[in-house]
């Protein structure tokens, strides 16, 4: 009886820390997606300081394209103001269409295209694009590695009996945003 008993407190205590363990790997997996995001926040803000640069830089060369440079200006708030992963990500898709236009445009004012100060700016803003995109990767491996955490069996009963939920992606939703920004002049 005493075995019976032993192995039962023993069975007991094993499954008790089995779910520390999952409960702390859990954890760690959803404050590494979290700092992801984070990452994301830094690269994001970097291009929202850089904008309004641009469009000053830009606005004394583009006194007719004040629509251009106005949708810039407003795509940029709405994106600033996104905070959930899908909703972001579609604001800032937007956003970099509205570059896209802005730099298109811009091909038309070869003083513009010399200026040292928007060259500068230009390259910056390439810069930014590329950490954006790094950041979104790592963001999105991240999410893949938690999400699978919490789906695979025996770990999803526990996550759900905890709520731990899924996380979004960072996605591109459509072909033509797929498509690179383009910033050489």
């Amino acid at each position: 009886m005493n075995t019976a008993v032993l192995t039962i407190v023993i069975l007991i205590v094993l499954l008790v820390l089995w779910g520390i363990a999952l409960f702390n790997a859990l954890i760690r997996s959803r404050n590494r997606v979290q700092e992801a995001y984070s990452d994301i926040d830094v690269q994001l803000k970097r291009r929202y300081d850089l904008i309004p640069n641009l469009v000053e830089t830009v606005k004394g060369y583009m006194q007719h394209e004040a629509k251009t440079l106005q949708a810039v200006t407003d795509a940029r708030t709405i994106a600033m103001q996104a905070e959930q992963a899908p909703t972001r990500a579609k604001a800032e898709d937007v956003l970099t269409n509205t570059l896209k236009s802005l730099f298109a445009v811009a091909e038309n004012y070869p003083d513009l295209k010399a200026s040292g100060n928007f060259s500068k700016l230009q390259d910056e803003l390439s810069d930014t694009e590329n950490k954006i995109q790094a950041a979104r990767r790592f963001y999105n491996g991240q999410v893949r590695d938690f999400n699978t955490k919490i789906q695979v069996f025996p770990d999803s009963i526990f996550a759900q009996m905890l709520a731990f939920t899924a996380f979004a992606y960072f996605e591109v939703k459509n072909e033509q945003q797929r498509e690179n920004v383009s910033v050489k002049f």
